[in-house]
């Protein structure tokens, strides 16, 4: 008779004892639940407006009083983040410009910054009229408004470099600390390119600061557009797909374009690789 070593008997434990067949395996642990929220994690999605509604309707005056102490936390936030969107929209800027507004404010720190890690600058090189172009203008309105820590300029591309083909434009440089650190030409050439593509390329290279917490006006943003559109779709999961494809040229090196420098300007201003 065959012997299924498997089997939990009182034939198969002595055979186990005398070390005939190998041990019963004991069945894995049963997974621990998840932590309890605590009352700051409750509290964490709510906006100051409807902290101050909830408190008028606490159980009592302990609760009342926490929650009133987290609303007061929540709006010092909110003021110190303030401060630090310092821009909000795209400023258009000309090749004159461009050594002030790009490359001494990429060196500007917040206030605060005890790391001295300097502004974000986003130069963005269009040309009417062409349809990629057009549509990378609209995104980049967006994400000045979005995230108004970054500092986004807008130029022409061949008033910015003299005799930039068309094929290499819309063309974004993004500055730090008064170094280019990041570059994209030609975006949307190979196919057509979604806000969320961009946004995910700008916080892959550290041009976009994501915001700690959903600010009051956000929320009430989105609770206006989820009225009009029901659809709901993952865009964390959009936008990590989309940092995985990038327009991928090959880059030549251009510098000057054969333009007369003043002496004035930096040999670094520019000099970009199209």
């Amino acid at each position: 008779m065959a012997v299924n070593p498997n089997e939990d008997t009182e034939f198969n434990d002595a055979l186990r004892a005398h070390g005939i067949i190998p041990p019963l395996e004991k069945p894995p642990p049963s997974p621990s639940p998840p932590p309890s929220p605590t009352f700051s994690d409750i509290l964490n999605d709510f906006t100051p407006s409807e902290l101050r509604e909830i408190g008028e309707d606490a159980p009592d005056d302990e609760t009342e009083r926490m929650i009133a102490t987290y609303r007061q936390q929540r709006i010092a936030e909110e003021r110190a983040s303030d401060k630090k969107a310092r821009f909000g929209r795209v400023h258009p800027i000309g090749r004159d410009d461009y050594t002030r507004e790009v490359t001494e404010a990429s060196k500007m720190d917040e206030d605060g910054d005890e790391e001295e890690q300097g502004t974000a600058v986003v130069c963005f090189l269009y040309k009417d009229g062409i349809p990629r172009s057009d549509r990378a203008f609209e995104h980049v309105r967006t994400l000045a408004s979005r995230y108004p820590r970054t500092k986004f300029v807008s130029i022409v591309g061949d008033k910015c470099i003299p005799n930039l083909p068309d094929s290499r434009v819309p063309m974004f440089i993004v500055y730090k600390k008064g170094d280019i650190c990041n570059q994209i030409t030609a975006w949307g050439a190979d196919r057509e390119r979604r806000i969320e593509e961009l946004e995910a390329l700008l916080l892959v290279t550290g041009a976009l600061h994501p915001p700690e917490r959903r600010r009051e006006e956000d929320k009430q943003k989105d609770d206006s557009e989820d009225e009009e559109d029901e659809e709901d779709y993952d865009r964390s999961s959009r936008m990590r797909s989309a940092a995985t494809s990038v327009n991928g040229r090959t880059k030549k090196n251009i510098r000057d374009s054969g333009v007369k420098k003043s002496s004035n300007d930096s040999d670094s201003d520019f000099e970009f690789d199209l």
